[in-house]
């Protein structure tokens, strides 16, 4: 239940977000409780995969990109407001508050169980190379062709004045 509200807020803030960088910093917060949820569904390889392939590779991606075009721009830095640290003592308070209660009155109530071999490398593996081999060969070719793109957008432009003045290629 906490780590489908904290999924659910950090929902809000990709949402809700004004910059960014906090946008996928609520992404962040939004994949670290789903591989939350993977381990009370006993799927720990999951739960592995996902803190380290999205919560990890893809996150730090999206921050690159962002940085590497806000610095294209040429946008200056945003002041902080003056309403922000107060506010995250309150919520955090809030939210430990919260943890605590659900730890104290938790009534160790029975989950369903899993089916044999849920969430392992095997099943994981027969699951993603025979049902799933076209969604999983798409998304290949959709990831290579985001790189090529964050490549030839971080390129810096020549223009063609100066090309002129350039050497042949060999």
């Amino acid at each position: 239940m906490v780590a489908a509200a904290g999924a659910l807020a950090g929902g809000v803030g990709v949402i809700a977000s004004r910059t960014p960088v906090r946008s996928a910093l609520s992404l962040l917060l939004v994949l670290g409780n789903l591989a939350v949820m993977y381990l009370l569904l006993s799927a720990q390889f999951i739960a592995a995969l996902q803190v380290i392939v999205y919560a990890g590779a893809i996150v730090v991606l999206f921050l690159f990109v962002i940085m590497l075009l806000h610095m294209r721009t040429g946008e200056g830095r945003v002041e902080k407001l003056r309403w922000q640290r107060p506010v995250s003592y309150v919520l955090s308070g809030v939210f430990l508050s919260a943890l605590l209660w659900a730890i104290w009155t938790g009534t160790g109530t029975q989950v369903a169980t899993s089916p044999a071999g849920f969430g392992t490398v095997e099943s994981v593996g027969r699951s993603l190379f025979t049902t799933f081999l076209l969604p999983f060969e798409i998304a290949s070719v959709v990831l290579l062709v985001g790189i090529i793109a964050a490549v030839v957008v971080g390129r810096p432009v020549v223009p063609p004045s100066a090309r002129a003045h350039l050497p042949p290629p060999e």
